[in-house]
């Protein structure tokens, strides 16, 4: 535990996650300072009086004072008044290092580019499904540091590339790297390479690290090693096995679970069910429970969601596929008798949509592009794409043509932000539009 009694501690970034870390240090006797680029940012009116404040930017002069900045993982570390502090000396870190400090139970750690929140959750099941007292959040749900003195038993954390560049603390006792693809480029101007750097530091410090057999990127950096356990779809310690027509989980050659039995359906939701096994197993919870969890866990909403079946047409949100990877797990290995009918558009956030196009091949695929990048997207296969404005266009041309087998499905490949408050939101107006249009 560290002692941070008589420091001076600036908070950068208020928030729910800005918040727990106020609290924190006024439970340890020390009050913060807290700055936040935002003239208003969310949670001020529950800060107490006593907390200095400064808003509508950063403050140097106070940042150069500190001991100690928590940075939130919303500001880079590159921004040229953390660049300043720290090469003044001053200590840099996130509430996730504040957390790993504190933490008196086994961690279980989860990053990539996606799948993220479905491993963590699941994970989070099956440790409930074994009667533990598991504290769930990090980069989905509560801060960590909320999770603290609930007389948690385990840690399952969720943890993006942001958070992790601020950890050093870290001792999982098991971690993972589900997969790394492009996503967040804007804030690593020296590519994949330097956003796989930040991700790889879950495996510091690890007991067992589950790293994804089909992504060398998941790999640590010196190459597979004792402490690695491997999924993937047909190779791996936890593979999937395809026999007479049936998908099984199968974890060192025996067979553990049909699919038939999960609600959970797309082969990326099948190898993300491996890797929250292979991480439950590592932390020592019982198979036979873990496995009950999948039979019940039926998905977190916008990721890949049946949000109607009706007349044999499956209208599926898939509206947190706001990056190109995202995209390209929802369509790899999708098994459809009829049409898919393919809703792509938004804000592509600088990505390059080039490798969607090795799924978007045969007579079987129709593509409906909307929003900022509608063109772009429209472009990767024009002979059977259309442009609309809007996504509810698209829908509407999309309803009279479908017939039973086909699919309609939302994975934009894009952020939302250009036409939608959020994916969440984008994914409300989907469903809705399928109830009322299917």
């Amino acid at each position: 535990m560290a002692d941070y009694q008589g420091k001076k501690v600036v908070i950068i970034g208020l928030g729910l996650t800005g918040l727990s870390c106020v609290d924190f240090f006024l439970a340890w006797g020390v009050t913060p300072r807290v700055m936040d680029t935002r003239v208003s940012p969310p949670g001020l009116d529950k800060l107490p009086e006593q907390v200095e404040r400064h808003l509508g930017g950063l403050n140097e002069a106070w940042l150069n004072a500190a001991d100690l900045i928590v940075a939130s993982p919303g500001i880079a570390l590159a921004h040229p008044a953390l660049s300043a502090a720290a090469d003044a000396g001053v200590e840099i870190v996130g509430d996730i290092e504040l957390f790993c400090r504190e933490a008196q139970a086994p961690v279980i750690a989860i990053t990539g580019s996606n799948g993220k929140s479905t491993v963590t959750t699941l994970v989070g099941e099956m440790a409930k499904a074994a009667g533990k007292n598991v504290g769930v959040g990090g980069n989905i749900g509560l801060p960590a540091l909320m999770l603290l003195d609930k007389g948690c038993e385990l840690y399952v954390l969720e943890l993006s590339s942001f958070q992790l560049e601020t950890t050093t603390s870290l001792h999982a006792a098991a971690a993972t790297i589900l997969n790394v693809t492009e996503d967040h480029m804007d804030r690593y101007p020296f590519g994949l390479q330097q956003y796989r750097a930040a991700k790889l530091r879950v495996y510091e410090n690890a007991k067992v690290c589950v790293v994804n057999a089909d992504d060398a990127l998941t790999m640590p950096v010196r190459g597979a090693d004792d402490r690695c356990i491997s999924f993937g779809i047909t190779m791996g310690d936890y593979h999937l096995n395809r026999q007479q027509g049936e998908t099984w989980l199968r974890v060192k050659g025996e067979k553990v679970l049909n699919v038939k039995e999960m609600p959970l359906s797309g082969q990326h939701n099948y190898t993300n069910a491996l890797a929250a096994l292979a991480l439950a197993d590592a932390a020592g919870l019982p198979r036979a429970t873990s496995l009950k969890a999948l039979t019940t866990f039926s998905g977190l909403a916008h990721r890949f969601q049946l949000a109607l079946e009706h007349n044999g047409v499956r209208w599926i949100n898939d509206s947190k596929a706001t990056n190109v990877g995202s995209t390209e797990a929802a369509l790899n290995g999708l098994h459809i008798d009829g049409t898919l009918h393919l809703l792509l558009g938004g804000d592509g956030k600088s990505a390059d949509f080039s490798s969607l196009k090795q799924y978007l091949s045969g007579d079987n695929v129709r593509l409906y592009c909307f929003g900022r990048d509608g063109a772009e997207l429209a472009a990767l296969r024009p002979d059977v794409a259309e442009q609309t404005d809007t996504m509810e266009q698209a829908m509407r041309l999309i309803a009279p043509r479908v017939k039973p087998g086909d699919m309609v499905l939302l994975s934009p490949a894009c952020a939302s932000l250009d036409q939608f408050k959020n994916f969440e939101q984008r994914g409300d107006l989907f469903t809705r539009l399928a109830k009322e249009l299917g």
